[in-house]
């Protein structure tokens, strides 16, 4: 599993944990995110932005 951050704001999205407060379960796969996602912390950077840390 990794980790993906925003450049923006520094958002963490890890894919072990999920987003309960955006609906993306523990284990859900960055790359399953929808192609509109944007960032929730920030709402100005894209799924494309996202730079992944960790894996």
């Amino acid at each position: 599993m990794a980790t993906f951050k925003c450049p923006g704001c520094d958002y963490l999205f890890v894919e072990e944990r999920g987003d309960d407060h955006e609906g993306y379960p523990p284990g859900t796969a960055f790359e399953s995110l929808p192609k509109e996602f944007t960032c929730p912390d920030c709402g100005v950077r894209y799924k494309e932005d996202f730079e992944q840390v960790e894996d």
